[in-house]
């Protein structure tokens, strides 16, 4: 049977944009996609691998900052929401310039997003949870950031939200930092929500770092509510702060683990307040 090919000709350049996609492809067929250096050009990209449900690999030009100036998510979200597998290579920066506030991503439950090599979340401003990700899906950081983002609840960086039922959300960092991100209620840094799993990966001799975040209660750091599982290894918490309890990390219930995992210098303290204990966290 003959193959049909994916033709992608609207992401190298705005007139490319404005002239449309041309996509004849198979839905199960994956689709690679370079992306100019524009936000035009990179919410084509999002809606083009939303088009389909086989995995989207968007190839951000090197070293661009696309600086989001209106949300193209609904009111709420920088880029349209991700509701398939989506991957983003950098080195790149997505942030958002605009006076009005929104998120940088949002993962649909049906969707996940992967940032690699050296993609940075940054200025992320939403009202409500996950200031720069609100996940409701699958998030994967590798090698990537998010930094100086904020949320009028939960998770200044990410949020996984709190998801009673159905799909868990779940989150993954491998040595990406987390830094100078603001929650006005819990998790500053990462708000790891009910029935959620949470796992952060350093390295031996250079721990992930979460720092310089804070929170209004709880968790400057990271704050895990009744999450199914949170899992800290190798990731220095530190000089984080939060205006009521937990500087570091807070706990409410769930599973959690931590290994070669400092927390430590955070204010007004580490980790007291959390019922139980974050383990191996004193002060």
């Amino acid at each position: 049977m003959r193959r049909t090919r994916i033709v992608v000709q609207a992401l190298v350049g705005a007139t490319a944009v404005a002239g449309g996609l041309v996509v004849l492809a198979p839905a199960a067929q994956a689709t690679t996609i370079p992306v100019a250096c524009s936000e035009n050009a990179l919410v084509a990209a999002v809606n083009l691998a939303n088009s389909t449900s086989a995995a989207g690999t968007l190839t951000l030009a090197g070293g661009c900052t696309y600086a989001l100036t209106s949300a193209h998510g609904g009111l709420t979200d920088g880029l349209p929401v991700i509701t398939s597998p989506i991957e983003m290579i950098g080195p790149a920066t997505i942030t958002r310039s605009s006076l009005l506030p929104f998120r940088i991503a949002e993962v649909s439950s049906t969707g996940s997003l992967t940032l690699t090599t050296a993609v940075a979340f940054t200025n992320g401003s939403a009202v409500g949870d996950g200031g720069g990700i609100l996940n409701h899906g699958a998030v994967t950081l590798t090698n990537s950031s998010l930094s100086s983002n904020s949320a009028t609840l939960n998770g200044g960086g990410l949020a996984n939200a709190d998801t009673p039922s159905g799909t868990a959300p779940a989150a993954t960092f491998t040595r990406s930092p987390v830094t100078g991100n603001t929650a006005l209620l819990s998790g500053g840094g990462i708000y790891n929500g009910l029935r959620a799993t949470l796992t952060t990966t350093g390295v031996s001799g250079s721990p992930l770092i979460i720092t310089g975040n804070t929170a209004t209660l709880n968790g400057g750091g990271i704050a895990a509510n009744n999450a199914t599982a949170t899992t800290l290894t190798q990731t220095a918490v530190t000089v984080n702060t939060a205006l009521l309890a937990a500087g570091g990390v807070y706990r409410v219930g769930g599973t959690m683990t931590t290994t070669d995992t400092p927390i430590t210098a955070n204010t007004p303290n580490n980790c007291v307040g959390s019922t139980p204990a974050v383990p191996n966290c004193t002060g």
